[in-house]
């Protein structure tokens, strides 16, 4: 590729700006790739993604499969589609709020609620930056509410990216939450009950003692957000950074990203071998410990026991 060519737009993301080519036959009046998604969507919102398949779609809408191939011509095509449609733009109102963390954390607020109203985004997997429009929307949003901060353009992408990321991970967990209650049946407050005392069942402070005084603090009953605590957090960090770079103080030094060894990466056979080797080690290991445990329990038990009878 020479350096005035650019590279060709995967199909997918053509559709999702509206550039690509339209179909040349088909259904034209009845069909498009706009109802397709549509249809997509309300299935996959009503279902999961996993009903979601392009014999499902065409059904839906009344079409044979073939019809749809003629707009959409690939499932990851529709997955990356139905993201944008289910992502929509971020409210105007979110930009109007006071200042930079004020902002940041109405974007955090809102992507949270866009999860739970589609937790089936959750499952689709991330293969880069966002390129569609309505996904760079909300990245730009966050971009935006830090323009006028002494961060630099590095940075203010890294605090974004934060946001976005404590986001997807609340949505993770109180969609799984949401779909705990919805098959069982149980209130959110009795999946949480549940879920404390299957901890209490299992966790013993001799092998696990902070989580085991977490439990007797019923942290896990707590009404508390942690996702919230951890976001507010996130940003006293940045509000103090920012301050320190408004004394004077120069930019914290970049960081390389983190990287799998290129050996981890080949699947070199005797290196799974070995790492394999090292799992069934360690648990060999938390095996005796426990059975340590157990012994030690029942040698001051049979001390005790040996001291009162003497």
């Amino acid at each position: 590729m020479t350096d005035t060519e650019l590279p060709e737009l995967p199909r997918g993301i053509a559709l999702a700006w509206g550039v690509a080519a339209n179909p040349q036959r088909g259904p034209k009046r009845e069909m498009s790739v706009e109802k397709i998604v549509e249809a997509a969507v309300e299935l996959a919102d009503a279902e999961g993604i996993g009903a979601v398949s392009m014999a499902a779609v065409a059904s839906r809408l009344g079409f044979t499969p073939m019809s749809l191939y003629r707009y959409v011509t690939a499932k990851d095509d529709l997955l990356l589609l139905m993201q944008e449609e289910a992502t929509g733009l971020p409210p105007a109102r979110l930009m109007e709020a006071e200042g930079w963390r004020a902002k940041l954390m109405a974007l955090y607020q809102e992507q949270v609620q866009l999860y739970l109203r589609h937790p089936w985004m959750l499952s689709l997997p991330i293969t880069g930056s966002p390129i569609t429009p309505n996904s760079s929307a909300w990245l730009d949003a966050g971009l935006a509410a830090l323009e006028d901060t002494a961060l630099s353009a590095e940075e203010r992408m890294a605090t974004a990216l934060a946001v976005t990321g404590h986001a997807r991970w609340c949505g993770i967990v109180q969609a799984g939450y949401t779909e705990q209650s919805r098959g069982s049946g149980l209130a959110p407050e009795e999946v949480a009950a549940r879920e404390a005392s299957l901890f209490d069942r299992v966790i013993t402070a001799a092998e696990f003692p902070a989580l085991r005084r977490a439990i007797e603090d019923q942290v896990f009953l707590s009404e508390a957000d942690p996702f919230r605590f951890a976001m507010e957090r996130t940003l006293d960090g940045v509000a103090a950074y920012i301050a320190a770079l408004d004394r004077g103080e120069p930019h914290a030094e970049p960081s390389e990203w983190i990287t799998l060894d290129p050996a981890e990466i080949a699947g070199d056979r005797r290196l799974k071998e070995a790492q394999k080797a090292v799992r069934e080690a360690e648990k060999t290991l938390r095996a005796a410990r426990k059975v340590e445990r157990q012994a030690l329990i029942d040698a001051r038990e049979r001390l005790a026991r040996a001291r009162k009878s003497g």
